[in-house]
């Protein structure tokens, strides 16, 4: 009976909410330790690791060895996945509609880029000078305007809404999202999972979580690591600390929000010494319990532990979390703010070995322009947007990394071909709209200085080369060498389909 002691008294010591703050489901073993608190016990409080960020390490056990029928390398290593959450303008950005009367067209005027006949937005400057490295696809379209349902089509690569989809919470009859698929049929590598989010999970003022981010019908034990290290406040939008505004109020300021990297120290009163004899002693209370063997019976123990001992130990791993190590014109090139630090995030990861990164620019429907809509891009919106996008794809391209990099930047809708005005606003907007969005994409055998599909004249409806959904998350698994014949499990042992569309044609 010494096990459960022991592995009780580790537990106080350590973090004892820590399963109700990873929000993992206890399940009782008949000898009174679940097996979801023996896993984290053993994983987090018998070596040590702080609890800054845990989170990230919810997942691991579904990030470990080649999974089956996944081929080693396609035509893009990796995959880094930029959504803009709330809702991008077409109109404000990459689809200018300059002919088209007043209350359709909007007040910024397009500029020249570096691809010929191609025109953006005035307050994309940078982007505009690097037009001949990407593509826009200004014709994907779907059906929905809700905002939930939208960002489960776009985070899931899936148009059909499953039936018993709640708005208001995610539930695991939705479908998984691409980044959790990612995670299970992608081999791991470099002690780093094959997929992962970051800098936050995407979550409403109200404090719910956003439907589609979550690992759905693949099983709650698949959903994806967060990397999370962007504070949430209900109040706060856009890349703070320098752009950080509130869509009626406009600019704020808030030096209290602290973008924080995940720790990945030992603790200072835990020696190099002391922390292989956790190890030893973990090892040694494993080889003397069957209890603890019979309640971690799924084996996610053990890829929890080495998980944690890899990334605890790794310099590599531990550099990729670290940006005090990053120049400090880099970061200023980047933007010194959080939009800026999580491309700079995503660009070390890369190098670590990560293939799929979705990266979330703007928490709180940041992008959900219904009011004020022009002074807030202009000034609060596309500057940071600009700048850390810009960067990042210079630097994948001085790198030699552009070519096997496919950068995919969209959004879960686009906005309405009209402008409006809220009742309660005192400057206008435009509302949701699922039937038109443009979505960028480079690197990855992508041509740059394309167009894919063109909307009528007043930004509202494909006319040419429609895409779905489906079409841009196919577009993505081929890029990751996942092929076409490959089907993932749910819980039941149902098989699915991975590809539910055919990839963009005309993009290479």
């Amino acid at each position: 009976m010494m096990a459960p002691i022991a592995w009780r008294r580790v537990w106080s010591l350590d973090w004892s909410g820590f399963p109700t703050r990873c929000g993992l489901v206890k399940s009782s073993s008949p000898h009174g330790i679940s097996r979801r608190s023996a896993i984290q016990a053993g994983a987090i409080g018998l070596l040590g690791l702080g609890a800054n960020h845990l989170t990230a390490l919810q997942a691991l056990g579904a990030a470990t060895g080649a999974r089956e029928g996944a081929r080693a390398a396609g035509r893009a290593k990796s995959v880094v996945y930029i959504f803009l959450s709330g809702g991008l303008a077409q109109h404000e950005t990459f689809d200018m509609k300059p002919d088209a009367p007043l209350e359709f067209r909007g007040e910024f005027n397009p500029i020249a880029t570096s691809a010929d006949g191609i025109q953006i937005c005035e307050h994309l400057p940078m982007l505009a000078r690097r037009a001949h490295r990407y593509a826009l696809v200004r014709s994907l379209t779907h059906p929905s305007n809700d905002h939930s349902a939208a960002h489960h089509i776009m985070l899931t690569g899936r148009s059909e809404i499953p039936l018993g989809f709640d708005p208001g919470k995610p539930r695991e009859s939705n479908w998984p999202s691409m980044v959790a698929l990612a995670n299970r049929l992608l081999p791991a590598g470099n002690n780093l999972p094959p997929a992962l989010t970051l800098p936050d999970k995407l979550q409403h003022r109200e404090g719910r979580f956003i439907p589609g981010q979550f690992a759905g019908q693949l099983g709650k034990q698949h959903d994806p690591w967060f990397l999370e290290m962007s504070p949430y406040h209900p109040r706060h939008y856009g890349a703070f600390p320098e752009y950080l505004f509130h869509h009626e109020k406009g600019a704020l300021q808030d030096d209290a929000l602290k973008f924080q990297a995940p720790h990945l120290s030992l603790p200072e009163d835990l020696t190099r010494e002391r922390f292989l004899d956790r190890i030893a002693l973990r090892n040694a209370l494993e080889g003397q319990s069957r209890l603890l063997a019979d309640s971690i019976e799924d084996g996610a123990f053990d890829r929890y532990r080495q998980a944690a001992v890899s990334l605890i130990t790794s310099e590599e791993v531990r550099a990729a979390f670290d940006l005090s190590r990053v120049p400090r014109a880099q970061v200023d090139r980047y933007g010194n703010n959080s939009f800026g630090w999580s491309l700079l995030m995503a660009r070390r990861l890369l190098e670590s070995g990560v293939r799929l990164l979705q990266v979330n620019l703007g928490n709180n429907e940041s992008w959900d322009t219904h009011q004020a809509a022009f002074p807030n891009l202009k000034n609060c919106l596309l500057p940071p947007m600009d700048r850390a996008v810009s960067a990042f794809l210079d630097d994948l391209e001085a790198s030699g990394l552009l070519p096997e990099t496919l950068v995919v930047m969209g959004s879960e809708f686009g906005r309405t071909p009209k402008i409006s005005k809220l009742p309660s606003a005192m400057f206008p907007g435009r509302d949701h709209w699922g039937a038109a969005q443009t979505v960028l994409l480079a690197g990855g055998g992508v041509r740059g200085g394309t167009v894919i599909g063109a909307t009528d004249s007043k930004g509202a409806y494909p006319v040419s080369d429609p895409q779905k959904p489906e079409n841009l998350a196919a577009t993505i698994y081929e890029a990751l060498g996942l092929p076409h014949t490959i089907e993932w499990a749910d819980p039941l042992q149902r098989p699915h389909s991975l590809y539910q569309g055919h990839p963009i044609p005309g993009l290479t």
